[in-house]
């Protein structure tokens, strides 16, 4: 029935104040009500209907997308949208296209690694998108080692001119978004060679296509690189693989903020410092570790509404048969995945504070915190889209038979989400440079105060010996015993890791012999600065009834959940012993019983609209079975009653005629 709210009765559980949740989760009022404009802005224009997507063929597809981000453009522009407005209503669109790289990636770089000249020239270009760019750095057969890139970009001094040149079938471009068919420029990463000697990759800004007819330049050869994992997802997006054949640009089309190459041919470090670089990685991991949150929220939202809608089994006398939600198996692994979205929201407005540090640090040209920054970040990035990528898929479980439905929205959320595991940093990779941070700081220790997220190895000797003196369950509701099991753990795993390194005549040696814990150990750390940030903010002021109470409640879920799942390294360095791991889970499911009552509630403080989550399965009003069978309907194989095939192929075998069937 329309106008029928069927988690009513659920609603009218809550112990808090709703709405000043919406802000928690926002960060503040301003950012609630910047997001839920745009979020109606796009959910009440049929413009940006989604829908209809997974009947489309991929040209379609693509084309349909155009026509949105064209749209999308002329509203900025119309309503003179502000950029934190532009970009929530292309959040809220939803549909991966080359803008996304013209304005996380493009226009980032230029402003981060363009010189002054530069920026006056090629930013109010980009910013108007009178040209359209695209980052081309991954390559066929390199993503992360930068530095093992193959194209080249050789300077002539004759023309003053750099030579791009893809020299191998593996070193052409793989991946950039929007490259295949949208974007005109391009800035390409390449070995930059001067008379033979090669001084390292850099960045240069290479036109792609004409800005008259969008024909393709001449020595540029691109296009598509194929459908990807799902039907939607990315597939909207024209990722592309571009090579070049001796394609000649100007000198200063290399991005020359941090070094310059001189008409002479001279390589020139300018005093801009290197560092300034790291800037940007920060800010787009932030960015990275937000989305995150944002995609679990989805399906987290999605799979608790549907699990108050489910009955299955428990039915006595003929009555109604148990909610779902209400069995504890399906609790004990939805409520962790409720409470990892919003320590990871949590969590990543703690790194734009970071961020913000970061950059003000680099400006200044004091770059004491790099490192650590560096490798918070990289971890972060790590554990959270790991983390989001596998709590989608165990979403779409907990939905059952339906969950596998296209109209669930789950298979495309998790297809088109899971990519994040390896663009920015491959998250194996991501967590070694972690490590390596971590074992050069216990190295330093003797002369050198670990700082911010490592300051904890600084009690590296208490930290050792110590051992956990929690004896109830409840003594697990102290933040204090929480935060120094997880700070004993990190330790341990770090210094063992450590301890063993040194063993090794080559240092190299032993870290790729024992590259599997130093991911674990990495691992430990960057579970404790989730679990402290989502502490620290709770020491924050949070109004509004019973709001602080609930995200306390989130906030042991999510520790004690981590100890719970880890428990093998928590007994093995020896600071709990099992019977304190088992209080730990005894607390976690008197939590659970906290959370269930709040369930829907919680769900509704993401402030997702339908369209949003695109999902018949987390409709806001939970009519769910309808809408099920409004969408099968609408099928294209259920326009006739009759499908395209079957007297050609199937009545043959069922009067026995095969043989005069066409195959």
């Amino acid at each position: 029935m329309e106008g029928v709210d069927y988690l009513r009765d659920e609603r009218k559980k809550s112990e808090f104040d709703v709405e000043a949740m919406k802000v928690a989760w926002a960060g503040s009022r301003e950012a609630f009500q910047v997001s839920d404009r745009m979020a109606k802005l796009v959910a009440n224009d049929p413009v940006f209907e989604k829908f209809s997507k997974p009947t489309l063929g991929r040209k379609e597809m693509f084309k349909n997308t155009l026509r949105k981000a064209a749209y999308a453009w002329k509203l900025i522009n119309d309503l003179h949208l502000t950029e934190e407005e532009a970009k929530w209503l292309r959040h809220y669109i939803d549909e991966p296209n080359y803008t996304d790289l013209q304005w996380e990636m493009f226009v980032p770089a230029l402003e981060g690694q363009g010189s002054e000249e530069q920026k006056r020239k090629w930013l109010p270009l980009a910013q108007t998108m009178q040209i359209i760019g695209t980052y081309a750095q991954t390559e066929l057969a390199h993503g992360s080692n930068v530095q093992g890139l193959e194209t080249t970009a050789t300077f002539d001094h004759e023309t003053d001119q750099f030579v791009i040149h893809s020299p191998t079938l593996t070193s052409s471009k793989w991946w950039p978004g929007g490259m295949a068919k949208v974007a005109t420029h391009a800035i390409v990463y390449a070995r930059l060679i001067i008379d033979g000697h090669f001084y390292g990759v850099h960045g240069f800004i290479v036109q792609l296509r004409s800005l008259e007819d969008h024909s393709t330049l001449p020595g540029i050869t691109v296009g598509d690189i194929g459908m990807k994992f799902g039907h939607g997802a990315y597939n909207t997006m024209d990722n592309g693989v571009l090579r070049f054949d001796r394609v000649r640009i100007p000198r200063n089309q290399m991005l020359m903020r941090v070094s310059q190459v001189t008409k002479e041919g001279k390589y020139v470090q300018s005093d801009v410092p290197r560092q300034l670089a790291y800037g940007t990685m920060v800010s787009v991991r932030q960015t990275i570790v937000s989305d995150a949150s944002k995609a679990l929220s989805r399906a987290v939202c999605i799979a608790t509404r549907y699990s108050a809608i489910r009955r299955q089994f428990g039915s006595h006398d003929g009555g109604p048969e148990t909610q779902v939600i209400d069995y504890k198996t399906q609790q004990s692994r939805l409520f962790p995945l409720l409470a990892s979205a919003f320590a990871f929201r949590f969590v990543s407005e703690w790194l734009k504070s970071l961020q913000t540090d970061v950059k003000q640090r680099l400006e200044a040209k004091d770059f004491s915190t790099l490192p650590e920054a560096h490798a918070c970040t990289a971890g972060l990035k790590s554990l959270t889209t790991a983390a989001t990528a596998d709590g989608i898929e165990e979403c779409r479980k907990l939905c059952g038979g339906h969950g596998y439905l296209i109209s669930s929205g789950l298979p495309e959320l998790y297809a088109y989400y899971v990519p994040a595991c390896t663009y920015e940093g491959e998250n194996v990779v991501m967590m070694l440079q972690v490590a390596r941070f971590l074992v050069k700081t216990v190295s330093e220790m003797s002369y050198k105060q670990p700082v911010g997220t490592a300051d904890y190895l600084g009690r590296m000797a208490p930290l050792m010996h110590n051992n956990c003196d929690v004896q109830t369950a409840e003594d697990w509701l102290n933040p204090s015993a929480i935060v120094k099991a997880f700070e004993t753990r990190a330790v341990r795993m770090i210094v063992d890791c450590s301890q063993r390194i040194a063993k090794f005549e080559n240092q190299e040696e032993g870290f790729a012999e024992l590259s599997t814990d130093l991911v674990e150990a990495s691992l430990a750390h960057c579970q404790l600065i989730v679990v402290s940030t989502f502490i620290q903010r709770l020491k924050q002021e949070i109004p509004g009834k019973g709001v602080k109470q609930s995200l306390e409640v989130l906030c042991y879920v999510y520790a004690l959940y981590l100890l719970h799942k880890h428990q093998g390294d928590f007994l093995a360095t020896g600071y709990l012993t099992s019977k304190q791991a088992s209080l730990a889970n005894d607390q976690l499911k008197t939590l659970y019983s906290k959370v269930r009552p709040n369930a829907i509630a919680l769900v509704d403080s993401f402030n997702h609209t339908d369209h949003y989550l695109s999902s018949v399965l987390g409709r806001y009003d939970g009519n769910v079975y309808p809408k099920l069978y409004e969408a099968a309907r609408k099928d294209p194989l259920n326009d006739s009653d009759i499908a395209d095939g079957i007297n050609q192929y199937v009545q043959p075998i069922l009067k026995q005629k095969l043989h005069l069937a066409k195959l």
